[in-house]
């Protein structure tokens, strides 16, 4: 299944897994790259020093291309993280809130690739005007940080924007092929995967993270300022209602996130062994959550993904 995308990033498959912080660590990354798509370390919960270590962890379990999702929202970490990506032999950089054309020039000098998350047109526009090689198009469908137009008008309409320019990826709502058949039909060249990839064995999770997805219907997440002082789309439990009930209560970012780590609501770096209360914890899912019964490793559902996709395309062809 080639695509622009596949064709940049020198994979086999246009299946990207999403640099979750707290989830997204050397196993996970590793298993999605071997099997033919593109691994990305989810960078914002990691110290400078954790995240040396799980490049190099990385390139121990595979020879294949990954990136590194570093948050924009850190400023202070956006010039040394991107000298750091480009020595630890990742081939993409991917942030939120925009880049810098700084960065993005000392990540192009390191011949490291530079991809931004979109929740609007213009965020799109803008990303490639600033240089950015392509673009991720998220909907509010999307597990964790998200914006609030949907992933089924957001994606054709970026692409018609920028598509001319540059790949655009799908993300928000996507856990099977048929997410990606129909992203490659809204003119996408590939699709960034979250929640799906968190019910693997592979990932790193605070416990209860897991189950807590195998058990959450579709309309089980809700999008929440209560844990970073961002809108976040996580399983919905006591600490949302809470939340939702006394919005006075909230403060802006980064100060709720502080006050959510002191409540024990939120894990940073997806500490296996934290004491956590899933009454309150922070697990962050998408609305596809629904459609997850089991645990499946990274690298079969990598290929499911494209194999579900080909007969979903096929059925399409055969409609007359």
């Amino acid at each position: 299944m080639r695509t622009r995308l596949t064709d940049m990033l020198g994979i086999e498959h246009p299946v990207m897994l999403a640099g979750m912080g707290g989830v997204s660590f050397h196993r996970l990354v590793a298993a999605v790259s071997d099997a033919g798509g593109f691994g990305t370390l989810g960078a914002a919960t990691m110290s400078p020093e954790e995240l040396a270590d799980e490049m190099a962890k990385v390139r121990e379990l595979t020879d294949k291309p990954f990136g590194v999702d570093l948050l924009a929202a850190l400023p202070e970490r956006m010039l040394e993280g991107s000298r750091q990506i480009v020595r630890g032999g990742a081939s993409l950089f991917v942030a939120g809130l925009g880049v810098p054309r700084d960065i993005i020039d000392v990540l192009h000098e390191g011949n490291v690739l530079v991809a931004s998350m979109c929740g609007k047109v213009r965020h799109a526009v803008a990303a490639v005007e600033a240089g950015c090689d392509f673009v991720i198009a998220q909907g509010t469908e999307a597990g964790g940080h998200t914006g609030t137009v949907a992933t089924m008008p957001l994606v054709p309409q970026i692409v018609d924007a920028v598509g001319d320019r540059v790949p655009v990826v799908a993300a928000g709502g996507i856990f099977d092929g048929r997410g990606l058949a129909a992203s490659l039909c809204l003119g996408a060249d590939g699709v960034w995967v979250g929640t799906r990839f968190i019910a693997t064995p592979e990932a790193r999770t605070v416990p209860g993270y897991k189950d807590a997805l195998l058990r959450t219907p579709e309309d089980g997440t809700v999008i929440s300022k209560g844990f970073t002082g961002k809108t976040l789309r996580a399983v919905r439990n006591k600490w949302t209602d809470h939340v939702e009930r006394h919005p006075e209560e909230l403060a802006p970012f980064p100060e709720q996130m502080m006050r959510a780590i002191q409540a024990n609501a939120l894990h940073l770096g997806g500490d296996e062994h934290a004491q956590v209360d899933p009454d309150k914890e922070c697990y962050p899912a998408g609305q596809g959550v629904g459609a997850i019964h089991e645990l499946v490793p990274a690298g079969e559902l990598v290929r499911r993904f494209v194999a579900e996709a080909e007969r979903a395309l096929d059925r399409v062809m055969s409609v007359r």
